[in-house]
């Protein structure tokens, strides 16, 4: 049975990468993420003066409750929309005058609620060119809590910086969210804050942190559910089998619910306490489904849905359009391109089933997601390219080996 080696989670990765650095004492981090995000996100906390050792199984991170141990610091953020979230709110928290910038691609990205909600905490933070984007400047003197309003409509990454600096706080935060997508983000967020010793509790639509900080721990990592759903839609797709293990029944990650939209179109799944195995039948339905809460599996879905024996369609996803690139309208393209009939609204995307007798280069937009999501379309179709196939370095510099290994077993 052919077993896939998914490399542990990004977004697991990250938030322990904050909880470590905010935490009193030492925290190891067991088989963390070695991806360019990542690494981006390790470097940016020694810039800000913490301690970060690195061997190839484990991360230890010195925790300092007080802030950076500089007073000032340039931090260059990459890709990484977790690292230029999360890194500009861990700094707050101390004292000192801290820079932030971003790729080209990061600057376009959205970060304005954010902004607000900290400027409303009372944190001097400026955006040096366009309001909302990077590069940025904070200057910090602690952040005394309280009451905050948050939209998290476009990424539940606001609602996570803002949870995450609660205990560093001098009275806690009470967190009133007026609109939230990809909930389960938000669940791994607070299961891991309650592993750091820090318990959010719930009050209507407000979430209410208390201060105290947090204490260091040995934290695992889990696997990538985002990466693991490749293998699985190539089982799907190819009629083989794949089973990830370390992703089962106590998985912190909402993405492994892609596994249940594979069932749904006939795959068969078994979701154990430590793995999941998925099965191809030879079959693969059509659908409609909503995708909210998995939106970061919509282009897995999509560039499966051309074998499907009915249409595709994908509602609910208007923040996929946020991403790396407009992920909605760059699948569209590429499948339109490969000769498959796709129609689009603001936040849908319809599939229609359609011989893609031969392949294209695939335009990646930079995203390593469109990389790793085409690449399951290529297992049915020869002479799939990509303009940039390097991109998945991101989350994953092995992929193209791993991928082509679980090929050569289906």
């Amino acid at each position: 049975m052919p077993v896939a080696d998914i490399p542990g989670s990004k977004s697991i990765t990250a938030r322990a990468l904050f909880l470590a650095a905010a935490a009193d004492g030492v925290t190891t981090l067991v088989r963390p993420l070695r991806s360019d995000d990542t690494e981006g996100f390790a470097e940016g906390l020694v810039s800000l003066g913490y301690r970060v050792g690195r061997t190839p199984e484990s991360w230890q991170v010195d925790g300092r409750p007080q802030g950076p141990a500089v007073a000032e610091a340039d931090v260059y953020c990459r890709d990484g929309a977790t690292t230029a979230r999360f890194l500009p709110t861990l700094a707050a928290a101390g004292h000192g005058t801290y820079r932030f910038d971003a790729s080209e691609q990061m600057r376009r990205r959205p970060l304005l609620p954010l902004t607000r909600a900290l400027r409303d905490l009372g944190v001097d933070l400026r955006h040096e060119e366009r309001e909302g984007h990077h590069p940025l400047t904070v200057r910090a003197s602690g952040v005394p809590g309280g009451e905050v309003t948050l939209d998290a409509g476009q990424s539940s990454q606001y609602l996570t910086a803002l949870l995450l600096l609660g205990p560093l706080t001098e009275k806690g935060l009470r967190i009133k969210v007026t609109d939230l997508v990809s909930v389960p983000y938000v669940e791994i967020t607070l299961a891991m804050m309650r592993e750091f010793g820090v318990t959010v509790t719930r009050e209507g639509d407000d979430f209410v942190v208390p201060p105290g900080g947090y204490r260091a721990t040995t934290y695992a990592i889990e696997p990538d559910a985002s990466t693991a759903s490749y293998f699985f839609a190539a089982a799907a797709l190819t009629g083989g089998e794949v089973t990830v293990p370390g992703l089962g029944e106590g998985a912190l990650q909402g993405d492994l619910g892609f596994v249940e939209v594979l069932r749904r179109m006939g795959a068969h799944v078994e979701i154990g306490t430590d793995r999941t195995t998925v099965r191809g039948t030879g079959e693969l339905r059509g659908l409609t489904v909503n995708m909210r809460d998995i939106s970061d599996t919509m282009p897995t879905l999509a560039a499966l849905a051309p074998f499907a024996s009915g249409p595709v369609r994908i509602e609910d996803v208007a923040n996929t359009r946020v991403k790396e690139c407009d992920r909605l309208e760059a699948c569209a393209e590429n499948l339109r391109a490969l000769g498959v009939t796709v129609e689009t609204g603001p936040d849908w995307i319809e599939i229609r089933p359609g011989a893609v007798p031969s392949g294209t280069g695939i335009r990646t937009h930079g995203d390593h997601r469109m990389v790793m999501s085409f690449a399951v379309t290529g297992l049915r179709v020869p002479g799939i390219s990509f303009d940039d196939p390097g991109c998945v370095r991101k989350t994953f510099p092995g992929f193209h080996e791993e991928f082509a290994a679980l090929r050569a077993r289906l």
